[in-house]
Formats: structure tokens, sequence, C-alpha cells
């Protein structure tokens, strides 16, 4: 790319926006132009406005802490000053929606972390390995929003990255039902053990809305795109369990999965450590070389040791098995806010810039 496409982050002070803002330092193809945020934000610097509230493992990058955040609020204000947008704003369901259409009316696409647009009917919600195909809604979308070039697209929530890309790695084998227990990380919430000390030595055997997420996001991610929108999967049934675990990033699964057509474990250890999808073939530059790997250790997946894995973009499979009830259990890991948030978000991006739907303005 000769010239790098200019970036506005929406909700660029919190934990998900800082996520952006590391990701996208030095990135190829894109250049953090434009952060906005809240009312009381605006008018200070990147770095007045975050204060002692950066929460990533690497500095604030140089090239942002002297930006003068904008009134997210102000749409034409911030519109004009970039090429496309992430949207990782902190309001209501409501709220999110109209803004982000907003901002894509105005001829801006957004790329979205939130959940509000995950089921709108013509807004693709992708994980650019596994559905890169559902872009096409964008069309439709367009249609209804009376854009050309503006429109929103998504993706899902992180708790199903560690478990949903091996679905769809054995779709061959026609997943009938899948039992799975989330164990996520404190960031999925956007705090740490110093502003979340309740979470030392604990687990809170409940997350709101998580269960529903699980269980129906995946269905729409492996689902099939009919006449302008997603006819979800009719299987598997998923029946989820989700609890908050005290560590900071990496969402862990326990997963229990009964298949129409029973499969070997070399059978379907082979098709996970070879799933590749469109990032893959298209080299994105934030794309994992081998999305999913297995590891024949029985101690792992372990997040000290694998959360990492692909820059936090991959995911970590063990402890396959056959299992007495169901046919197979495994553990899954994933990062919850670089695969799971901004870096899925980035990747899509990518995706979108590949495939043609976002270029300059």
């Amino acid at each position: 790319m000769e010239q790098k496409l200019r970036v506005g982050i929406l909700g660029a002070t919190g934990m998900v926006g800082q996520r952006f803002i590391a990701l996208l330092d030095q990135h190829p193809w894109y250049e953090v132009v434009t952060v906005a945020a809240s009312p009381r934000s605006a008018g200070k610097t990147y770095e007045e406005a975050v204060g002692d509230r950066w929460k990533m493992e690497t500095p604030m990058p140089e090239s942002v802490k002297k930006l003068v955040v904008l009134d997210v609020n102000r749409i034409e204000e911030v519109a004009q000053t970039v090429d496309f947008v992430f949207s990782a704003v902190d309001m209501s369901k409501e709220e999110i929606k109209k803004i982000e259409e907003a901002y894509a009316q105005t001829e801006t696409p957004v790329v979205s972390n939130n959940s509000a647009h995950r089921w709108t009917k013509d807004v693709p919600m992708v994980i650019p390995e596994i559905n890169s195909s559902h872009f096409e809604l964008i069309e439709a979308q367009k249609q209804r929003l009376q854009t050309t070039r503006g429109f929103i697209a998504v993706k899902p929530n992180c708790s199903i990255q560690s478990y949903t890309p091996c679905l769809a790695a054995w779709k061959e084998f026609e997943p009938e039902e899948v039992i799975a227990t989330t164990y996520q990380a404190i960031s999925g919430a956007g705090k740490t053990f110093a502003d979340w000390p309740e979470m030392v030595e604990n687990i809170i055997p409940f997350i709101g809305g998580e269960e529903e997420k699980s269980e129906e996001e995946p269905l729409r991610v492996l689902g099939t795109v009919k006449k302008g929108e997603v006819e979800k999967a009719a299987l598997p049934k998923i029946s989820c369990q989700c609890v908050r675990v005290p560590v900071l990033n990496g969402h862990t699964a326990a997963v229990f999965v009964r298949f129409k057509k029973k499969p070997t474990k070399e059978e379907l250890i082979d098709r996970l450590v070879h799933f590749e999808g469109f990032p893959q073939e298209a080299k994105l530059p934030s794309a994992p070389g081998q999305f999913i790997q297995y590891l024949e250790d029985e101690n792992r997946p372990q997040v000290k040791a694998d959360v990492d894995y692909e820059k936090g973009m991959g995911v970590s499979v063990g402890r396959l098995r056959e299992d007495s009830v169901y046919d197979f259990k495994f553990i899954g890991l994933s990062h919850n806010t670089v695969r799971g948030a901004a870096g899925g978000a980035v990747l899509c991006a990518e995706a979108l810039t590949a495939k043609g739907y976002i270029g300059r303005k």
C-alpha cells in the first residue's frame, strides 16, 4: 500500500481503545490520525485524557500522545479526518447502534468491537478465517443506509474465540451438540487487578449476557448468507456456562462435543492444525501464520505459556481425548483483548481492505 489509510478510534481512552492504539502502532497499512472519546476527554491530548489509566503492557506510542481528543458525538468533525474508524465506544446498546449508523452514513466504514449490531440482519459478524464471505451482506446494508462506501462490520464476542474455530475446522464431521464452560479473564470486563482487587483469589460464576452470546453467536458465524441476511446454522446445539477467573488476559474453554459422523482423534488434530482461511491466503498483516496450534503436553494450553501464541492472534488447543458421555472433549485458549477484541477487529479491517470494501475517501 503506497499511502497508509487514515484511521480513527471511537472510544479511544478505554481498554479496548487502548488495545487498538497499541496494535496499530507501526501498522503497514493504517495510521491512527484521530482519537475520539466522551465530551469529558475532548480537547485534551490523548496522553492527558488517559492519564494513569494506560493499561497496555507496552508504552503508549509517541505518535498518539499529542493527538487532541475529539468529541465522539461530533460525528461530521471526526469523519472528515479519516478513511474509516474502529468503534469501541462505551454507551448503551441503542446509543451504539445510532452512533455507528450515523458514522456509516457519513460514508465512513465502521469496524466495531461492540455487540450492538451483531444481530442486525445486514451487518456481517465475522471471524475472518471462518466466514469472511459474510462481508457480502454489506451491499444490502448500503442499500438500507443509502450509502456508497459507508457500512458497519462487527467481530463476535471474545468468549467464543477459543472453541468456535475448532467447530469450523471440524465441519465435515457435523458437530451436533456442544457443552462449553469458559473461564474468562478480567480484562474482558475492562479491568486490571489494581482496579478490581475483589478478583484476586476469587472466581465469579456469572458474567452478564455472556452465556447467551456464547451459545448463539457461533451459530451466526457458522451460518450461510441467503437473501441479504444470515441463516443461522441449525447445529450444533450449544450450552455454555461463563465464569470470571483471576487471570488478566486469556479466555480458556473446557468443551465437550458430539458429532454426527464420528472422527478419530488424529483426524480432528489434523483438521485443526491445517485450518486456514482468507487471512492466511491473502497474507494479511495481522493474520497468524498458523491459526490453531495443537499442544500434545497434557498440561497445555496454559495462559502464561500460550496466550500470546501468534502475537495473541492464534488459538491454542490441547487435551483432546475421547469422552465417556460425549464423543470428544478438549481445552481451548484465546487472547480475549487481541484475537477476541481489538486484534480481531483489525484483522476484519484488513480483510475488508483486501476485498476492496475499505479504501481512501
